[in-house]
């Protein structure tokens, strides 16, 4: 059974130093991929944009620097974990968010009673799904 958890929280999208707007984020976890929390920023003048990353380097981002490569998530001050800063990168090119701690701790909360942290694998059958997404690349490569 698919089940989900959502909310949407303000947060500050930093352009530069001196230059940052706030802008509605939804946040999504769905229970048929476990594993990843879903960001999606609304930006204006442009379509929404939705990235996808594990629901643990959210977690633990909260309380300390973590993430390699495209996502990395650390709190503003180490200390006090009032704001979270979400780095997004692709290529060269990136963004920075920063976000109150609290509607993203209740969020993981409610993550978390539905599909408590560890009990991920108990949901899917990992190796059915990935038989039949490697089938749907290998079909789609042939008839290409």
């Amino acid at each position: 059974m698919r089940e989900s958890v959502q909310a949407e929280v303000m947060m500050s999208f930093l352009v530069s130093e001196e230059l940052s707007f706030r802008i509605p984020v939804e946040l999504r976890y769905d229970t048929c991929d476990p594993y990843a929390v879903r960001l999606t920023f609304h930006l204006p003048g442009d379509a929404p944009v939705t990235w996808a990353f594990g629901r643990e380097l959210l977690i633990d981002g909260v309380g300390r620097p973590c993430g390699e490569g495209d996502v990395r998530v650390s709190p503003v001050d180490p200390d006090a974990l009032g704001e979270v800063l979400i780095r997004l990168q692709v290529g060269g090119d990136h963004a920075l968010f920063r976000s109150s701690t609290a509607p993203l701790v209740a969020f993981l909360d409610r993550t978390d009673k539905l599909v408590p942290l560890g009990q991920e694998g108990a949901l899917a059958d990992f190796d059915a799904h990935l038989d039949d997404a490697l089938d749907r690349i290998l079909a789609e490569r042939s008839a290409g």
